[in-house]
């Protein structure tokens, strides 16, 4: 197979497994969530290619791994691929920072408050930076007071904004 139409079939691969969503956030894909990490087509011998997939849970532990496991395993067989592995990686660890522009921005929409600020992975050395308030993802009040460090999944906080008095999830920095 030319090295161009392999790009091409894997680009497509990687399209497909960005298109499967976080079962916990489901407005979010594995691909805004940063989670998806690799997609690769390899010859097995069979007459379409079988698909490695390589992901990153956002902790260890998460228990939507083995759901997203079968989501991606369900939108390759779908697709025509019947042979899917699919890798789950530890390190590096996933943070926060893998998140992209366009999920921060689904989660707001969503009503939960994204991360603000870097993980440590990505923090430089120098001054110490402090925590700033959680914006309100309903009416952007930065008057917000944590509730509980563990929400509905162990990735978010719960708050509440002393404004408009609506309780809501904080996607935390890791």
């Amino acid at each position: 197979m030319p090295e161009m139409d392999t790009k091409t079939a894997e680009q497509k691969a990687w399209d497909i497994a960005a298109t499967v969503c976080d079962p916990e956030i489901p407005v979010l894909t594995v691909a805004d969530l940063g989670i998806l990490r690799n997609v690769q087509l390899f010859d097995d011998g069979g007459q379409v290619p079988a698909v490695q997939v390589t992901i990153t849970p956002t902790y260890s532990g998460c228990p939507a791994m083995d759901a997203i496991r079968d989501d991606l395993t369900t939108a390759f067989h779908n697709a025509g691929y019947p042979h899917v592995r699919v890798e789950l990686v530890l390190s590096p660890a996933w943070t926060t920072d893998w998140m992209t522009e366009s999920g921060k921005a689904k989660l707001q929409e969503y009503g939960i408050a994204p991360p603000s600020g870097h993980s440590a992975a990505v923090r430089h050395a120098g001054p110490v930076r402090l925590s700033l308030a959680v914006k309100c993802p309903q009416c952007s009040s930065l008057n917000t007071k944590e509730l509980t460090r563990f929400g509905s999944t162990s990735c978010k906080a719960l708050y509440v904004c002393q404004d408009c008095k609506e309780p809501f999830d904080y996607f935390k920095v890791l």
